[in-house]
C-alpha cells in the first residue's frame, strides 16, 4: 500500500525521493534540489489576512542552502500581523520539510516550502494561526486519546465573458457537464496542480451557482479533499487557494471565494468534514446505535457534535470573517441559520452525510452479470469482500457555516476545540439529542421546532460578542492565546456591521458594493 502511494503520487518530491512527506529530512531536500537542477527556493507562510506570503531565495551555493534550511530567515511580523508591534516585530520563519513541492507556475525551477513562525527566543510564536492549530490537535489527542482529522470543501466562482452558446439554467449548475458548464477544464487543471503540491483531493465538480450578469458568466465550482490530519488539511487548503488564484490569473479569468456574490444566488461556503481516528480506525460509527438518530453514530461522534452545538455561535468568529458572510447565512440558500444537526439534511448546521452504512454491496449490484463458473458470490464481487472495512472509514460529520473568508488555521483550530469540548461537557449526549432535527427546519410546518433552536450570529459584531462570552473554552489547554482572541474580537468589531444586514437587505446595489469591497477575501 505504501509503495502504491509513492508510485502514484503526483508530488514530484515524493515520487523522486520515494518517501512520504512526513519522512522528509533536510538532506532529502538538499538532494532533491541538487539532482533536479532547482535554482530557487520559496518560503511561504500565512499572514494575518489569511493569504500566503512568499520569500524568494536564489540558490548560490550549498552552504547558503544549508543555512536557510537550518536557520530560516527573519521577517517583519508587524507587517504580517496586526497584533505585533513595530517596536518588537522581528520573527523567524523556519521551513517545514514535509511541505516541499515544486512550484507548478515558475519558469525558473523552484522548490516551495511552507514555514512556521518563531519568536525572538526561538520558540513557536504563540499567536500564530498555525501553532494555534497544532496546540488544538495536541489537546484533542491528550483529552480523547484519538486523532482529529479534517477535510474541506473549497467552493469558488469563476468569472469569464459570456459566450452566448449552451447557456446553463440559472442556479442549476450542480454537477453540470460541458458545454453547459464552461469552466470544468479550468477546474481539472487546478486539481492537477493542487495534487502536484501535495493536496489529497477527493473529487471536483461544478456547483449549484451559475448566472449571467453584465455580459459575464459566473460559474460556481467545488474541489473537495480527502480526510487527513487536521494540520495537513489546513496546509492543503491554503496552497489550493493559492493555486486556483494563480492559474486563473495566468488564464485571464477572475476567481473569488467570497461568501456572497449577489442577491438571490448561491453563496460559496467552506464546509469542513471531520472524523476521529484511533490507531488508523475511524471511530465515528457503532454497532449499538441510538434509535432516535438516522446514522449509527458512536457516542464519541455525538460528543463531537454536542461540542459544536455548544460553541457554534463563536465558531463564526473564525469561519465568517467579513460582513458579506452574514448575507450568505440566510434561510433557503443551503446555508445554516440555526444551531442544530441532522442526517443528510442541508438545512442544518452540522450534517451527517450519507456514509455507506447500508451494508449492501452496491458495486456488485451495479455490475450484475453471470457469476463465473466455480466462483462464489463473494469472489465475484468487485469489492473483493472489503465492503464493511471500506465503508466504516468513510463516515464524517460536516460543519456548514464557514465560508471562504475564514482564516483556515483559526477555523480548523476552533472546530478541533469545539469537538474536544464535547468530551468535556457533562451532558453532551443530552445536548446532541436536544439539537437533532430530521426535518427541513425552514418549512412553515416546523416553526415550533425552529423556535426552540439557537440562532447563529447575524454580523461580525455579533460573532465577536459570542466569542467574548465563550472565549474560555478556546483558551483552555493553552490552545488560543488571549492575545489572538483579543485581536479577533477587535478585528470583527471594527466592521461596525451590527445592523448592516437588515439595513441594506432590500438594496441590491448596496449589497453589490459590499461584495466588491470584500471580493478577494481569505
Amino acid at each position: 500500500m505504501e509503495n502504491d502511494r509513492l508510485a502514484l503520487n503526483a508530488n514530484r518530491v515524493v515520487a523522486y525521493l520515494q518517501k512520504m512527506p512526513q519522512e522528509f529530512t533536510k538532506q532529502d531536500i538538499i538532494r532533491f534540489i541538487e539532482e533536479n537542477s532547482i535554482k530557487m527556493v520559496n518560503f511561504m507562510y500565512p499572514g494575518g489576512d489569511g493569504k500566503l506570503k512568499t520569500l524568494n531565495f536564489v540558490i548560490s551555493d550549498l552552504a547558503y542552502l544549508n543555512t536557510i534550511l537550518t536557520c530560516g530567515e527573519r521577517v517583519d511580523g508587524s507587517s504580517l500581523f496586526s497584533f505585533i508591534q513595530a517596536s518588537a516585530s522581528d520573527l523567524y520563519v523556519l521551513p517545514r520539510y514535509s511541505t516541499a513541492f515544486v512550484d507548478p507556475f515558475s519558469e525558473i525551477p523552484t522548490l516551495c516550502l511552507l514555514c512556521s513562525y518563531f519568536d525572538k527566543d526561538g520558540q513557536p510564536l504563540a499567536s500564530s494561526p498555525e501553532q494555534t492549530l497544532r496546540r488544538a490537535a495536541k489537546a484533542f489527542r491528550e483529552v480523547t486519546g484519538m486523532d482529529y482529522e479534517a477535510m474541506g470543501e473549497l467552493e469558488y466562482y469563476v468569472i469569464k465573458p459570456a459566450e452566448g452558446v449552451y447557456p446553463a439554467i440559472d442556479q442549476r449548475g450542480y454537477h453540470e457537464s460541458a458545454p453547459y458548464a464552461k469552466t470544468n477544464d479550468f477546474r481539472t487543471r487546478c486539481m492537477h496542480y493542487i495534487a502536484q503540491t501535495g493536496g489529497q483531493i477527493k473529487y471536483g465538480h461544478s456547483e449549484v451557482g451559475n448566472f449571467e450578469q453584465d455580459g459575464l458568466v459566473y460559474e460556481q465550482n467545488e474541489i473537495e479533499f480527502l480526510p487527513v490530519p487536521v494540520c495537513d488539511a489546513a496546509d492543503q487548503l491554503m496552497i489550493a487557494k493559492w493555486v486556483i488564484r494563480n492559474l486563473a490569473w495566468r488564464e485571464g479569468l477572475n476567481v473569488t471565494f467570497a461568501p456572497k456574490i449577489t442577491t438571490g444566488k448561491a453563496g460559496s461556503g467552506l464546509h469542513v468534514h471531520m472524523r476521529i481516528v484511533k490507531n488508523g480506525r475511524n471511530m465515528m460509527l457503532t454497532d449499538q446505535p441510538r434509535p432516535q438518530f438516522g446514522t449509527p453514530l458512536s457516542d464519541d461522534a455525538l460528543r463531537m457534535i454536542a461540542g459544536m452545538m455548544d460553541l457554534a455561535p463563536s465558531i463564526t468568529a473564525f469561519g465568517n470573517k467579513n460582513p458579506t458572510s452574514y448575507f450568505r447565512l440566510v434561510p433557503h440558500q443551503e446555508a445554516p441559520t440555526n444551531v442544530c444537526w441532522g442526517d443528510r439534511n442541508r438545512s442544518v448546521l452540522v450534517r451527517v452525510p450519507l456514509g455507506w452504512t447500508a451494508k449492501t454491496d452496491m458495486s456488485r449490484l451495479a455490475n450484475e452479470g453471470p457469476t463465473p463458473v466455480g466462483m462464489g458470490e463473494e469472489k465475484a464481487s468487485p469489492m473483493g469482500g472489503g465492503l464493511e472495512g471500506a465503508s466504516s472509514q468513510k463516515q464524517t460529520v460536516e460543519m456548514r457555516s464557514p465560508d471562504g473568508s475564514a482564516d483556515i488555521y483559526q477555523l480548523l483550530a476552533g472546530l478541533c476545540v469545539a469537538c474536544r469540548h464535547g468530551f468535556e461537557m457533562e451532558h453532551a449526549l443530552e445536548v446532541a439529542e436536544k439539537n437533532y432535527v430530521d426535518v427541513n427546519i425552514h418549512d412553515a410546518a416546523n416553526a415550533d421546532k425552529l423556535a426552540t433552536l439557537a440562532q447563529l450570529p447575524d454580523s461580525c459584531e455579533a460573532s465577536a460578542d459570542c466569542l467574548e462570552k465563550q472565549r474560555a473554552a478556546f483558551e483552555a489547554h493553552g490552545v488560543f492565546s488571549p492575545t489572538m482572541i483579543d485581536g479577533i474580537i477587535a478585528q470583527l468589531r471594527a466592521f461596525g456591521d451590527r445592523t448592516l444586514r437588515a439595513d441594506i437587505s432590500d438594496s441590491p446595489k448596496k449589497i453589490s458594493q459590499l461584495v466588491q469591497q470584500y471580493f478577494h477575501c481569505g
